[in-house]
């Protein structure tokens, strides 16, 4: 029985891989292209495994990819000051924890990349709003079930899956090949 749930597991990964566009992975790279060149800020965030995955890609982003081509990304994930979430959270709502630190440190031009498999986050919502009326650019990685976040953006991207353990894992995935192409480019 392990076998065959492995072996359908796998399948079904495989599939929700598959479904991932690579034209739209390449426009997002030219995207960070031109963040870069134009020396635009990128903020990213999430709630859950992709506020992991955030994380995972700034660190990939502002380090590895910023290291191999000798131009510094400037890369900040907004999940990461626990102090900061926690006191905005408690002070005024945990749906403002992305929002109130866009607006201590974003700007017109600027990238705002939210991560989240449905979409429906208020938190995210809310911040993806504030980015669009502060004209950053703004773009989304959800799950099927998020689809309808892109009306709020300026580019998302839908990896075709409910299941948040695939949806998160190929955000991972492309969060990934965004970066090796800057690390394996040269």
């Amino acid at each position: 029985m392990t076998d065959s749930y492995l072996q359908k597991y796998i399948a079904e990964h495989k599939k929700v891989l598959d479904s991932i566009s690579l034209e739209q992975v390449s426009g997002l790279i030219t995207i960070f292209q031109q963040a870069l060149e134009k020396d635009k800020q990128i903020f990213v965030f999430g709630n859950g495994g992709s506020a992991a995955n955030a994380s995972h890609f700034v660190t990939d982003l502002g380090k590895s990819a910023s290291d191999k081509i000798g131009k510094r990304f400037r890369c900040s994930s907004l999940n990461d000051n626990v102090s900061w979430i926690t006191a905005i959270g408690n002070d005024y709502a945990y749906d403002d924890i992305f929002i109130r630190q866009l607006q201590n440190y974003a700007r017109p031009g600027d990238i705002c990349m939210a991560l989240s498999v449905s979409g429906r986050s208020s938190n995210v919502v809310k911040a993806l709003n504030w980015a669009k009326q502060n004209d950053l650019f703004s773009i989304a990685l959800v799950g099927a079930a998020g689809k309808d976040i892109s009306e709020r953006v300026d580019f998302c991207v839908v990896i075709d899956s409910y299941h948040y353990g695939r949806v998160e894992d190929a955000q991972m995935g492309i969060c990934h090949m965004i970066c090796y192409a800057f690390i394996e480019k040269n």
